[in-house]
């Protein structure tokens, strides 16, 4: 495909939608970068404000929308459980209320719009691997629901615009994707390792190790978002790698990758709700995108890794330069102090000496 529409990505600020707004501009693409800046960073897309066929747009997808565009990606939403549990509402009101407004403005201009939904909608799957036809093992109520639900819902608002309404929709379920542009505080198992053994400290593991997921290098997720959205099939399709891993075993080859020996695994009680395995059926996506998973586990963690050692050795390095500008001045205010009191002991000393000649001359 070369893309030479109008192109919306909502939270493209984001880890994934920064990657998948390089994407669009590769392929030609005109495109609007939206996003509220809650999980997204400038920094994501800074390389990118140069490009004349970019443009970022700073609005919350809870507010309605109104401008022209061919295609909309839908992405906003915090993705992480730190962030979506902090803000349980402002995330289900992303998922279903920002859902409508895109939807709405997806009909009102007759474009296209694809909903990043989430591998999340499964709950704790008692079919392994998932199918899009599985309805899944969910709970409505737990502190994981503000963001499955919403999800949920935000895949019925979909085809329902698309029943009632023609809207030409699409749907991704996304499957644990990973990559460099991460928050390193995001709390997810990939960059929780990665900075821990970077730091040299014991790495933290909820559970036994033995729950697993299949983890989905950004480039492969990114691929298959793009092409979903330029082909014509209507429903949900699983875009993730087939190949489980342990959460035990992603621990091990991360100590072994940063080269930290000594770095010891501890573990800590699951949460509530943290479901135990996870692997996508993608036999829906190869026969009608021609899609896989090409990136193995090893070379995204290598290129993550990567990313993670410049990020916390240009924050060591930052925070070195305002601890020089700090001392600096400390050492300013000290000498301002002590010149402020030699001068006052100066102008005391010359009323003495005033006070002195004056009783002299008595």
């Amino acid at each position: 495909f070369f893309c030479s529409m109008r192109v919306l990505v909502t939270g493209g600020a984001g880890f994934l939608g920064s990657h998948l707004c390089e994407k669009l501009l590769l392929e030609g693409c005109e495109v609007l970068c939206l996003d509220n800046f809650f999980c997204g960073s400038k920094e994501n897309v800074r390389h990118l404000l140069s490009h004349e066929d970019f443009e970022i747009i700073r609005h919350d997808v809870q507010d309605p929308l109104s401008l022209r565009v061919d295609q909309i990606y839908h992405l906003a939403c915090p993705a992480s459980p730190i962030f979506y549990q902090f803000s349980a509402i402002d995330t289900l009101k992303t998922s279903v209320i920002g859902t409508l407004n895109m939807l709405e403005l997806a009909r009102r201009t007759h474009a296209r719009i694809l909903l990043t939904s989430t591998s999340e909608i499964y709950g704790d799957p008692l079919e392994h691997p998932q199918s899009e036809s599985y309805w899944g093992n969910v709970n409505t109520i737990g502190i994981r629901s503000c963001y499955d639900e919403g999800k949920r819902a935000a895949e019925t608002a979909a085809m329902d615009y698309y029943r009632t309404y023609g809207v030409d929709i699409r749907i991704a379920r996304i499957f644990n994707s990973y990559g460099p542009r991460m928050n390193i505080n995001d709390g997810r198992v990939v960059s929780n390792f990665i900075v821990q053994a970077l730091k040299g400290e014991d790495i933290t593991i909820y559970g036994d190790g033995s729950q697993t997921r299949s983890f989905c290098f950004q480039s492969d997720t990114v691929n298959g978002l793009y092409l979903l959205m330029n082909q014509e099939f209507i429903g949900p399709m699983n875009i993730g790698n087939p190949v489980e891993s342990t959460i035990k075993e992603l621990a091990t080859k991360v100590i072994e990758k940063v080269g930290n020996p000594q770095a010891k695994i501890v573990y800590h009680p699951l949460p509530s709700d943290d479901p135990t395995r996870r692997l996508p059926n993608i036999d829906r996506a190869r026969a009608l995108l021609n899609w896989d998973a090409k990136v193995t586990l090893d070379e995204g963690l290598d290129s993550t890794i990567s990313y993670f050692r410049g990020v916390l050795q240009q924050r060591t390095e930052t925070e070195f330069e305002l601890s020089k500008l700090r001392k600096i001045k400390e050492i300013t205010t000290t000498r301002e102090k002590q010149e402020r009191v030699l001068r006052e002991q100066l102008k005391r000393q010359e009323q003495i000496i005033a006070e002195y000649k004056k009783q002299a001359k008595n």
